[in-house]
């Protein structure tokens, strides 16, 4: 994506759910005025979920997510609804399709019914939508139906003729989740004419000629916020601390450092990372500290899960895959087992495991992480993240601000 653009992280995402041949990628299609979507009239087109970013009057930026029909069958198909499944965790707001007089049935509404239950029960508003009014001659008597059936009036649409865009744009307004958007990265931490020192050490995982999106987020919310902004690499912080006539309020580092800044630091300056920021900003802070004791409790044998939202090859310095699970084996030993997934590939069953540390996250919306942490709290496992872990294994976790 270019700089230019939204992150699709920071965008609502809008998961389209429903039947084989519903009109789901039609719909995707007469809503963002383009072919996003392959549309055919053969059941199963839609193999994977397939993600459109646009920007919507009155909302904003939005990812809309098309997903495989909930009805799929065979193995293929079995596979197909399981990444469905998975859409779940990252939906802020779903539109769920009603095929037709099929979605009243005893036998067709049971599917229906437990995939509304299931957005529900993830606290994910729901739109019904009747699609395909242009060639039905009764979808006043179904929706109706449909009300008495499960309580609300589905929206009548058309994705061909492009009927009902506006009343699906104006129930996306009023179903918005209550703390959509409300967050910020850098919290109360700051407010306007307050100095923030930046440090931001551009190793190997920072491409060349480019910062990273925390870094270029973080920037961005504090110009946005008229704070005075300062920025360097590591070695060049006692000079830049020297060249500003008084102490910045806040200082924010790449985790990495953790220790290098907090020793040259000035007391009166507070401390965090973008890490643990992007915690914040993106999960429960809270747990991910209380968490974080857990790693006291380990032993040779215990097992971590180390989670990763990039899909980037491994480095030879990663800070994931490299050097937190060598800050780790110091301290408890070289027999810790730990697993490392990436991107979408996180375990349903974390049973095995005594504690999980999660990166940023930066790619990843705010829903996906808590329906992460979610599972995590419902199976009792400690979760916290890269820069609380680093904060903790420095002995300076109660020093850092979040």
């Amino acid at each position: 994506m270019s700089l230019t653009h939204t992150p699709n992280s920071n965008r609502l995402h809008i998961a389209l759910f429903g039947r084989r041949n519903s009109g789901k990628s039609s719909l995707i299609n007469a809503l963002t005025g383009q072919d996003t979507a392959l549309v055919s009239d053969t059941p199963g087109t839609t193999t994977d979920p397939v993600a459109k970013a646009m920007e919507i009057h009155g909302i904003g930026p939005c990812l809309f997510i098309d997903t495989p029909g909930f009805d799929d069958e065979g193995e293929l198909g079995q596979m197909r609804i399981a990444r469905t499944l998975k859409t779940i965790e990252k939906a802020d707001l779903a539109l769920f399709l009603c095929e037709d007089e099929a979605f009243l049935s005893p036998s067709a509404g049971v599917l229906e019914k437990q995939w509304i239950e299931e957005l529900k029960r993830k606290n994910i508003p729901v739109i019904l939508l009747l699609n395909k009014i242009d060639v039905r001659k009764n979808s006043e008597v179904i929706a109706a139906q449909i009300e008495q059936r499960y309580g609300v009036r589905p929206l009548l649409v058309s994705a061909q003729t492009k009927l009902g865009m506006e009343q699906i744009r104006q129930a996306i307004l009023k179903n918005l989740p209550s703390d959509f958007g409300q967050q910020t990265i850098t919290n109360n931490l700051v407010a306007e004419n307050d100095l923030v020192l930046l440090v931001m050490p551009q190793d190997i995982q920072a491409p060349k000629g480019r910062l990273i999106l925390p870094q270029v987020q973080t920037l961005r919310e504090l110009l946005d916020k008229k704070c005075l902004v300062m920025s360097c690499t590591t070695d060049k912080l006692a000079q830049t601390l020297q060249a500003l006539s008084y102490p910045p309020k806040l200082i924010i580092t790449d985790s990495q450092v953790f220790q290098t800044v907090y020793e040259q630091k000035p007391a009166a300056s507070m401390l965090t990372s973008f890490s643990v920021l992007f915690a914040a900003y993106k999960g429960d802070i809270e747990y991910y500290v209380e968490s974080v004791a857990a790693i006291s409790r380990l032993k040779e044998d215990s097992w971590v899960l180390i989670a990763e939202a990039c899909t980037h090859a491994p480095l030879s310095e990663d800070i994931g895959r490299v050097k937190i699970p060598r800050l780790l084996r110091n301290k408890i030993g070289e027999g810790l087992r730990i697993d490392i997934v990436a991107g979408s590939n996180f375990p349903d069953d974390l049973s095995p495991y005594s504690l999980i540390i999660h990166c940023g996250a930066c790619m990843f919306n705010r829903k996906f992480v808590l329906s992460r942490t979610e599972s995590a709290k419902q199976q009792a496992i400690p979760m916290t993240n890269y820069g609380v872990t680093i904060a903790c294994l420095s002995g300076i976790l109660d020093k850092i601000k979040y």
